[in-house]
């Protein structure tokens, strides 16, 4: 494994640098993932959703709000939280609650929802902190709530890349990091669909919550 020790001074830099990024590119970032289909991901979220519907979602690193207008087209009460002011500006105008929080000082309620959609957000975690962050997510959900996330994958790396911090987990360490938190995997697959694996760089999982 290559994964980084990091101090309580780094992750404060590591929060910090990576929202001054999309701080700086958030017009740009907009523009550029407005027409993103990530469809294949709501409906893997939302086939194991317990219950009738509507559900209660939170849309974790929900940037500029995109998927908070689909899943309130869905019929579904979104509710995003970002840690970039202006992408907490920008998903406030779809009407949706929105809550200005960084990854590594959440304030979660307890049992508020129905589902967690961490699309393309989790891997800015560091691996320190991830553990803490699970243990957020499953005490936010309800019994028998569900999480999504989709990740770029690698082999266990983690650092800065483009300005941005990740943690390029492999599927193996995911799951050490999910069951270790009281998650039971409900599925998994590698985006995009119908590409040899070395051409599919996400890592899309599904789990439930685990306990009362």
């Amino acid at each position: 494994m290559t994964i980084q020790s990091t101090e309580p001074d780094e992750l404060d830099q590591i929060a910090q640098g990576t929202l001054a990024h999309y701080e700086q590119s958030a017009p740009q970032f907009r523009a550029g993932t407005s027409d993103h289909d990530v469809s294949q991901n709501i409906a893997a979220l939302l086939r194991h959703m317990a219950g009738k519907p509507p559900f209660t979602i939170l849309d974790f690193g929900c940037g500029p709000g995109r998927d908070l207008k689909r899943f309130t087209a869905l019929g579904h009460t979104a509710i995003g939280l970002d840690g970039a002011a202006a992408f907490v500006a920008m998903a406030r105008e779809t009407g949706c609650e929105v809550w200005q929080q960084d990854f590594l000082h959440l304030d979660l309620p307890p049992a508020r929802f129905d589902g967690i959609f961490a699309n393309a957000s989790l891997f800015h975690v560091p691996s320190r902190s991830l553990p803490r962050v699970l243990q957020q997510f499953h005490g936010a959900l309800r019994p028998e709530g569900v999480l999504f996330s989709s990740n770029p994958h690698g082999t266990n790396e983690e650092g800065w890349n483009r300005g941005r911090y990740g943690a390029y987990h492999d599927l193996a360490s995911w799951r050490r990091f999910l069951s270790q938190a009281q998650f039971l995997e409900l599925e998994h697959y590698y985006r995009p669909t119908g590409l040899p694996r070395a051409q599919q760089p996400w890592l899309a999982s599904v789990w439930r919550r685990l306990g009362t």
